[in-house]
């Protein structure tokens, strides 16, 4: 073989071994990105927070009480339990931006594990004063996702978040777990305690949800998914409300508008 041939094959050598390594750096990196997610974000997941409860409903879906009771039933108590679970989400904003906030986004929610009593209905919250939620059939959520549009502030009634960061909300209910019917008691607390009336485990009511987190700006799209497991920690039956907060573990990536 003269020389000109063997030169021939080392940059042809070199040309492969030049082409390999690259490849091998864009997949450490992209695998480094898939893993750690997005650095220096414009706006952040700063932490989740959730709050699990129950309460009673009568059949107008309004919480029980002896003032709003109607004579339309025989017995004191007359209601349906709801097991509750009020997610909040709470955006924070990197000070070295000028971003501002488009929108914010539940999307694809799917619940991914259902529990063994009851059924799971998911709530926006609601347009009038008073209570976060109510229970009328227009604030079921129709689809498979929730969006908060980019306003002046926060406002979970117009379904808004702060254009500088804020937070959104959304509620996972429990629904079929069963009435609640009796003349014997003198009084009712509506919260986890009230599941103990129907011989409620809570390890019946657990169930997951998972779903995507988005964070819209101008141009830009970042996406995190997350999941989560209801009723969150601690005795709800003796506590009668349990909390969570998350702070870590949301990788971001930026995808495509």
């Amino acid at each position: 073989m003269d020389e000109s041939r063997k030169k021939e094959k080392i940059k042809a050598c070199i040309a492969i071994g030049i082409i390999l390594i690259a490849i091998l750096v864009t997949g450490i990196v992209s695998m480094k990105y898939y893993v750690e997610g997005e650095k220096n974000l414009p706006f952040y997941l700063s932490k989740i927070t959730i709050v699990s409860t129950a309460e009673g409903v009568d059949n107008k879906g309004t919480e029980t009480t002896e003032e709003n009771k109607t004579n339309e039933s025989e017995n004191k108590w007359d209601f349906s339990i709801f097991q509750n679970n009020d997610v909040y989400f709470s955006i924070a904003k990197n000070e070295n931006t000028d971003e501002l906030i488009e929108s914010v986004s539940i999307e694809n929610i799917k619940i991914t594990k259902i529990p063994e009593v009851g059924n799971i209905q998911i709530y926006m919250p609601n347009s009038v004063e008073g209570r976060t939620f109510s229970y009328n059939n227009e604030y079921i959520l129709p689809e498979d996702n929730l969006t908060y549009r980019g306003g002046s502030k926060s406002n979970t009634k117009t379904l808004e978040i702060g254009k500088q960061g804020g937070i959104v909300v959304i509620r996972f209910s429990n629904v079929g777990i069963g009435d609640y019917i009796s003349n014997e008691d003198e009084e009712i607390k509506h919260d986890g305690s009230m599941l103990a009336k129907k011989g409620i485990n809570v390890d019946n009511l657990k169930f997951e949800v998972n779903f995507d987190l988005a964070i819209k700006m101008k141009n830009k799209n970042y996406v995190t998914n997350i999941t989560l497991n209801m009723p969150c920690g601690g005795n709800l039956i003796e506590e009668g409300t349990t909390s969570e907060e998350i702070t870590d573990g949301f990788i971001f990536r930026r995808v495509k508008i």
